[in-house]
């Protein structure tokens, strides 16, 4: 297939071309599997119909319905305090929620999120638990140093524009002067926005969310759209516009015109990583992505975790505690806990069918992706600046690829692993869930080759195998009005014995939050058992 030309990407003609319609390239044959999250058991808690729990409630002080980041975050902080009486009840066979990784003959890689950016001062706890796992390892000037092969290496990212590659992802050639000027206007308010202190005395945007300045005139940017911000600022250039659209899609899986202002300013503004060596701009990184993350936590905390699982009934018993029915796969029973606190790790879409009593009606709005690992025998190349960890391309509706063995350079001229990005955000999220949940495995993979094939042309007769992961609930989407959401200031709000933890809280699908909602619920759990501890929140 032909790149599109410089003017179908600008005006986004080519957008859908490789997301949602069949390519036009003569079909090709791969070897691979079609994955993804367990749609038959998540929609089994929608629908109901579980075997009620048979036998005497097993007792736990606290019950975390969930192993996701959040999930595993708020065990982590459990565990760190020294308390040991909780379980983890896991839907999925495995925990990791949407960081999970895999693993081939040539490299471990990512199924979802892959990289951790420096965290900001403010991020406490995260900087605790990455000092734990050796990722952290001193201090210079009072800044964190962070060991430099968890850093991502050189070269960092790459973009196709205009038939040859470049470093970095925004445009450096074939601009026109208003281009230049308004790209140049563009940062330099991020740059503002990323110094500005709230009438609160807090910055305008930080990570975790929770930090942010609630001052009327940045929240203000939550009620209306990115796009119709950015149009009433006069950021019309073309190029400045298809940049921005793939930042929104890259962290939020949807398109400028169906996210907050406030959510799009933040994109650039939230992050100060804070680092020695001026290492604070930089991302972590491994071949598994934040599998790495998620793994060591489920690793510390493994003897509590019981997977395959799914928790279908939480109800609360007075002021003493709740009852916690779970779905037992593997022995095709039913199970139930009666528990003095209960820590709701789950999207809220989730919660609201498990715990309807105690959670209201929300608009929150979930993006579906599909992640594909293309191994190949040779890595690709391309006219121009050489091969980086992130590669992505003007003229693609992907969001592009990363390398699973940049870290090592173990590749070298031999195979390795593309991580291939798409988020489904032109069709309504219930239509791209369902070409999820109806299209084949060939078809997706057919529309991974044609788009790797557009823009590496070289890594014809390369593509050894492709494993295509789909999520249909990947991320929650920051909509107009998110900050105010009733259903997220509801779960914020509450108290024990049933306390909510997941990044949904923050209406930003990050790491870093889904890390600090589960610490928090986990501190408040403590508290309210009365076990003494030192706040990392």
């Amino acid at each position: 297939m032909a790149e599109p030309t410089r003017r179908e990407v600008l005006k986004g003609a080519a957008a859908g071309a490789g997301a949602l319609a069949l390519p036009g390239c003569a079909a090709q044959s791969f070897p691979g599997s079609l994955g993804g999250a367990d749609w038959q058991r998540g929609h089994r808690v929608r629908d109901g119909g579980f075997p009620a729990a048979q036998g005497k409630a097993e007792e736990a002080a606290i019950v975390i319905a969930g192993g996701g980041a959040a999930g595993l975050a708020a065990a982590w902080r459990l565990k760190e305090a020294g308390f040991a009486d909780f379980v983890l009840l896991e839907l999925e066979d495995t925990v990791g929620g949407n960081a999970r990784s895999g693993r081939n003959a040539v490299s471990a890689y990512p199924l979802g999120a892959h990289y951790l950016p420096v965290p900001n001062r403010e991020a406490r706890a995260l900087r605790h638990m990455l000092q734990g796992f050796d990722m952290i390892v001193g201090e210079e000037q009072g800044a964190p140093v962070y060991d430099p092969y968890q850093l991502c290496a050189d070269l960092e990212e790459r973009l196709l524009w205009r038939g040859s590659w470049q470093e970095g992802l925004y445009p450096a050639s074939g601009l026109t002067a208003d281009d230049a000027a308004q790209r140049d206007r563009f940062f330099r308010e991020m740059a503002e926005f990323r110094q500005a202190v709230g009438a609160d005395g807090k910055p305008a945007f930080a990570i975790p969310r929770a930090g942010s300045s609630s001052d009327p005139r940045f929240m203000a940017l939550d009620e209306l759209t990115f796009a119709r911000w950015l149009e009433g600022r006069g950021f019309t250039s073309p190029v400045l516009r298809a940049y921005l659209r793939y930042c929104c899609r890259d962290d939020y899986g949807t398109e400028p015109e169906r996210i907050s202002a406030w959510a799009g300013v933040h994109y650039f503004a939230g992050r100060r990583g804070w680092a020695a060596g001026g290492d604070g701009d930089r991302e972590l990184t491994w071949p598994e992505g934040n599998g790495r993350l998620v793994t060591l936590m489920g690793k510390a905390v493994a003897p509590h975790v019981r997977s395959g699982h799914s928790v279908f009934s939480v109800v609360r018993e007075g002021d003493a505690g709740a009852r916690v029915a779970a779905f037992d796969h593997a022995a095709g029973i039913s199970r139930q806990w009666r528990a003095r606190t209960v820590i709701m790790a789950m999207p809220h879409f989730v919660a609201a069918r498990v715990a309807p009593a105690e959670t209201i009606k929300g608009a929150l709005r979930y993006a579906p992706w599909v992640v594909a690992n293309v191994t190949v025998s040779r890595p690709p190349r391309g006219r121009g600046s050489a091969l980086a960890w992130d590669n992505v391309s003007t003229g693609s509706e992907s969001l592009g690829y990363v390398i699973a063995t940049h870290q090592s350079g173990s590749a070298g001229e031999g195979p390795t692993v593309l991580t291939w990005y798409m988020a489904l955000s032109r069709e309504e999220p219930a239509a791209a869930r369902k070409l999820l949940a109806t299209r084949s495995l060939a078809e997706w993979q057919q529309i991974v080759a044609d788009d790797l094939l557009a823009m590496n042309p070289d890594l014809g007769g390369a593509i050894e195998r492709i494993d295509v992961w789909r999520w249909g609930h990947a991320m929650v989407s920051p909509a107009p009005g998110f900050l105010g959401d009733p259903a997220r200031l509801a779960a914020i709000a509450a108290k024990p014995p049933v306390l909510f933890a997941h990044s949904d809280l923050s209406g930003l699908s990050l790491f870093e939050e889904a890390h600090y909602r589960g610490v928090v619920a986990a501190e408040a759990a403590l508290a309210h058992l009365g076990h003494r501890f030192e706040s990392l929140a």
